[in-house]
C-alpha cells in the first residue's frame, strides 16, 4: 500500500504537547477573566447555512469563506464569531435577558493567503454586550476593562488600549467637507512615517481632491498630540460646530473617564484619533490594543460599538459593543518573540508514579491518592529500566517522580524525587500528595507571559 505523506496544510497551527499546554493556559485565563465580569459562555456551531453567514457578506467575505455543498445544503464554516452571535440573538430573542453578555472562544476559518503570523484556521476570543433598543455607554468602558484585566492576568503589562469614536471622526470630517473621502484620507495620512509629509500632502491634494485648508485640518486632527484631556479639550472646542462631533466627544469622554474606576491603569489606555477601524461597521467607540515593547506585533485586540447587531435577521434594534482577541496570532507572536514564561509548567502531569516491582496495586493507590489532592498524576507501568523511566520523566519536564521499590512497598511509603533539585525523601502517599499540592500552589502565581 502506498503511504500518504503526513503533512499539515499551510495556514493551520498544530502544536506539540508542551506549547499546547501554554495555549491551554492562555485560553483558561481568558475564560476565567471573562466569567469574572459576568459574561456567559456561548458555543455556536462551526458550520452554518451559507445564507446566514453571507447575509452581510459579499466581496472579500465570499472569497475567503470555506463553502461547500452537502447533499442539497449550501453550508459554510464560520469566518468570525460575531455573525453567529447575531444569528443566535435574533433566533433566541424571546428567551434572552438584556443586556445579553456573552463570551465565546472558538476556532474560525478564512481561506485567505497564509502568511507569517496569519492563519486560515485560528482561535478568536470575543466578548460582547448586546442591548435591546438601547445600550448604556458605560458598557463601552467596561469591555476594554475586561481586556486589560485579562492581559494583566496573563502577565502582559506593557500594553495600551487606544480609543477613539467613529462619530468624532465622522463629525470632524463633515466639518472639513470630506466625509465621503474619510477612508482614503485616513489611509493616506497613515503613510506619514513611511513616505513623509510632502508626499502625503501631494496625495491628499491630487488623489483625494482636498484643498489646502482641508489638508491642514485633516493633518491637525490625526497628528494632535498631548494628554487625553488636551485632546478632549480640542474636540470640545469644535463640538459646537457639528452635532455628530459633539455626541462623539461626549461618548469618548465618558469612556476614558470611567476606565480608572474600572481598574484600568492610566498607562494602559489613551485616546488615539487615528483609530478608524471598521468604517462601514462600527458606529461609536472603537479600540485597538498594542504591546508597547513590540510594536511590530500590531493590534492584538480590537473592537468597538455597533448600532444594530442583527439587522440582517430581525427588525429589532440590537446595539452592541465588543472586543475580539486573535488568540492564535497572539500566541504565535508571543512564542516567536520569546515572551512565553519558561517557568510555567508545560508537563502533561505534576508527578509520575514509577513502580519498580511487579506489584502495581500499591502504585495505583498512590496515584489515586495524588489525584484526590488535585495533583495530576501519571501511572507508568511500562517494563523499562529505572534510568529509562527517569529519562522519560525528565524529557517531559515532569516536576516530581514518585518511586516505589521493594523497600517502599514493604513500608507502605513512596520516595518522592524533586526532578529539578535532584533531592529525594520518603513519605506516605498522602504526605507526598500534600507536599506536591503545596508546591504546585506556591507556583500558581507564575504568569504565562514574561517580558524581557
Amino acid at each position: 500500500m502506498e503511504k500518504v505523506k503526513a503533512r499539515t496544510l499551510s495556514g493551520f497551527m498544530e502544536l506539540p504537547p508542551a506549547p499546547q499546554q501554554q495555549m491551554e493556559a492562555l485560553l483558561a485565563t481568558l475564560r476565567r477573566v471573562y466569567a469574572l465580569y459576568g459574561f456567559a459562555p456561548l458555543d455556536t456551531p462551526a458550520i452554518e447555512a451559507a445564507e446566514v453567514l453571507l447575509a452581510k457578506g459579499g466581496g472579500e467575505t465570499e472569497k475567503q469563506i470555506y463553502r461547500f455543498m452537502k447533499g442539497d445544503s449550501d453550508i459554510a464554516l464560520r469566518f468570525d464569531l460575531t455573525v453567529p452571535l447575531a444569528k443566535f440573538v435574533a433566533a433566541n430573542y424571546a428567551e434572552l435577558h438584556f443586556p445579553f453578555r456573552r463570551y465565546q472562544i472558538g476556532k474560525v476559518w478564512r481561506g485567505e493567503r497564509a502568511q507569517r503570523g496569519r492563519f486560515r484556521e485560528f482561535y478568536q476570543a470575543d466578548i460582547d454586550v448586546i442591548g435591546d433598543g438601547k445600550l448604556d455607554i458605560m458598557n463601552d468602558a467596561e469591555v476594554p476593562a475586561v481586556i486589560a484585566r485579562a492581559f494583566s492576568e496573563l502577565g502582559l503589562e506593557d500594553f495600551t488600549i487606544r480609543i477613539n469614536n467613529r462619530k468624532v471622526i465622522g463629525g470632524y470630517f463633515e466639518l472639513l467637507g470630506v466625509r465621503d473621502r474619510t477612508t482614503e484620507v485616513l489611509r493616506t495620512i497613515d503613510k506619514l512615517e513611511k513616505i513623509g509629509l510632502e508626499k502625503v500632502c501631494a496625495i491628499l491634494r491630487d488623489d483625494c481632491g482636498l484643498d489646502g485648508a482641508q489638508i491642514d485640518g485633516a493633518l491637525e486632527f490625526v497628528t494632535l498630540s498631548g494628554t487625553d484631556e488636551e485632546k478632549l479639550a480640542f474636540l470640545d472646542g469644535r463640538a459646537h460646530e457639528n452635532a455628530l462631533l459633539a455626541e462623539g466627544a461626549r461618548e469618548l469622554r465618558a469612556v476614558v473617564e470611567a476606565l480608572p474606576s474600572l481598574g484600568v491603569a492610566k498607562g494602559n489606555f489613551a485616546i488615539d484619533l487615528t483609530i478608524a477601524r471598521g468604517l462601514d461597521y462600527y458606529t461609536g467607540t472603537v479600540y485597538e490594543t498594542r504591546v508597547n515593547s513590540h510594536p511590530e506585533i500590531g493590534s492584538v485586540c480590537s473592537g468597538g460599538r455597533y448600532d444594530n447587531l442583527a439587522e440582517y435577521y430581525t427588525d429589532r434594534k440590537l446595539p452592541g459593543v465588543g472586543m475580539s482577541i486573535g488568540v492564535t496570532r497572539l500566541f504565535y507572536v508571543l512564542q516567536q518573540a520569546g515572551m512565553l514564561n519558561p517557568a510555567v509548567n508545560t508537563a502533561p502531569c505534576d508527578a509520575i508514579v514509577l513502580p519498580m516491582t511487579e506489584d502495581t496495586a500499591f502504585a495505583a493507590r498512590a496515584a489515586t491518592a495524588l489525584r484526590a489532592h488535585g495533583v495530576r498524576a501519571q501511572l507508568y507501568t511500562e517494563q523499562k529500566k529505572f534510568k529509562q523511566k527517569l529519562s522519560y520523566a525528565s524529557a517531559l519536564n515532569i516536576p516530581y517522580a514518585v518511586i516505589i521499590g521493594e523497600d517502599e512497598l514493604a513500608a507502605g511509603e513512596v520516595s518522592l524525587k524533586d526532578m529539578a533539585a535532584g533531592t529525594q525523601a520518603r513519605y506516605t502517599p498522602e504526605d507526598a500528595a500534600r507536599r506536591i499540592a503545596a508546591a504546585i500552589e506556591s507556583r500558581a502565581g507564575e504568569k504565562l507571559i514574561k517580558l524581557n
